[in-house]
């Protein structure tokens, strides 16, 4: 058994050698995933884009790596007394999955809008799950007070050593699978993996830059290495990096070994989360995803670069994946919804599908308003969702509608755009 000691008086306990010790201790008990270039998404950012496939583990995240170190460390009397721990998902499964493997009991607090696959996964590898507050923050506390209540060995999802220490194999692994990366763009939620990864990376390879990326709405880091207040709230598809509290361990790793945190807006992780699903066949969910937004929202920073990008997680709710693939495509223009103003007599509609169905448009939904006021008695609004090629397709069949005498209006148009 491979021993790890942290070294008492370093501000931040963690080092090369520590995280080297942790990769010989993964190496029968997580995935050495790979790292691979992506044509498609180099093309499309003008950057060299390599992929770190963390989605491939066994629970789908790199949380597999830090739980298996934190548990495989605990003394006997400690595995028998059980662990808790709090988290959005995916540090739940990673802990609930190797915490049956050692045969320790688990107990995982999770907000209660956690996504029910991650919490039903959670379940499945035989974890007792509490679902307590809107956020990680109330599951904390929640977590705590059964710490003091019960005496259960808390598994903090990244203010911990041992956790750090598992997650910084993957910067090892990146650079030993591509030692000429340039920039390492890695999300951040407690800055458990970009300590890790960024501690690996730059003892390495001083030159390497490590970029960390939060979701606008949670900018607990960007705030917190300036010295600012975070303002953090709202919904956000990237739950996974929903964190309003960071601690002073991450802080001052991010601080010492970090170049920059970008922030991303929602609509650049959805995008990203589709283009992994189009050009990679992979499934992201939206934290691990937030990496290659940050790329497709200025891409003029990346361009001409060689950029190892972390996807960190795949534990996408298929429910919430299907409002993604459909919003991108209304982005891209290939459904659009159309309100058309006809008279209220036989034949138009059929008029109109035939024109639709002649020029290439499938129709997906169809409804009528009359009764509204603002409509003419003797009219009607058609409301019609349609499938086209893309936006030229869309606009040639606004104009061949209008040519009918129909007055018609694109709805949601994205950015205010207006087809004609």
């Amino acid at each position: 058994m491979i021993e790890m000691q942290f070294k008492p008086g370093r501000k931040h306990m963690i080092s090369l050698e520590d995280i080297r010790k942790a990769q010989e201790l993964l190496a029968d008990n997580a995935v050495r995933t790979p790292l691979l270039k992506s044509a498609k998404l180099s093309e499309i950012t003008g950057a060299e884009i390599h992929i770190k496939f963390e989605n491939m583990q066994v629970t789908n995240s790199f949380k597999d790596r830090g739980a298996f170190i934190k548990l495989s460390s605990l003394t006997g009397k400690e595995k028998e007394r059980g662990v808790i721990a709090m988290s959005a998902g995916n540090h739940a499964q990673a802990v609930a999955y190797h915490a049956k493997r050692l045969k320790i009991p688990a107990t995982i607090v999770m907000p209660e809008t956690t996504p029910a696959t991650k919490v039903e996964r959670t379940r499945a590898h035989g974890a007792q799950v509490i679902l307590s507050g809107e956020t990680l923050a109330d599951s904390q506390v929640t977590a705590e007070a059964i710490v003091n209540e019960k005496g259960l060995v808390l598994v903090h999802p990244y203010d911990d050593d041992r956790i750090i220490s598992g997650q910084g194999t993957i910067g090892i692994e990146m650079l030993e699978d591509e030692p000429e990366l340039e920039i390492i763009v890695v999300p951040i939620g407690g800055g458990g993996i970009i300590s890790g990864t960024a501690i690996a990376a730059k003892s390495i390879k001083p030159k390497v830059e490590v970029v960390g990326v939060e979701v606008k709405l949670y900018p607990s880091m960007y705030a917190a290495l300036r010295g600012e207040p975070a303002r953090c709230g709202g919904s956000t598809l990237a739950e996974g990096i929903a964190v309003k509290n960071v601690t002073e361990r991450t802080v001052e790793i991010c601080r010492k070994f970090v170049d920059e945190v970008r922030l991303v807006d929602e609509s650049h992780i959805e995008q990203a989360v589709m283009a992994f699903l189009t050009h990679q066949k992979t499934l992201a969910e939206g934290a691990g995803a937030a990496g290659l937004a940050a790329v497709l929202a200025e891409p003029q920073r990346f361009r001409g670069r060689k950029v190892g990008l972390v996807l960190c997680g795949g534990n996408i709710d298929p429910r919430i994946l299907s409002s993604v693939i459909t919003r991108e495509l209304q982005r891209e223009m290939r459904i659009v919804n159309l309100r058309i103003t006809i008279d209220d007599r036989p034949g138009v509609l059929g008029r109109i599908s035939t024109l639709l169905g002649q020029h290439g448009a499938n129709i997906l939904e169809v409804s009528h308003r009359r009764m509204f006021l603002d409509i003419p008695a003797k009219g009607a609004e058609l409301e019609i969702m349609i499938e086209t090629r893309d936006q030229h397709h869309a606009e040639q069949i606004v104009r061949l509608i209008e040519a009918q005498g129909f007055i018609t209006r694109v709805l949601d148009a994205p950015g205010g755009r207006e087809l004609r």
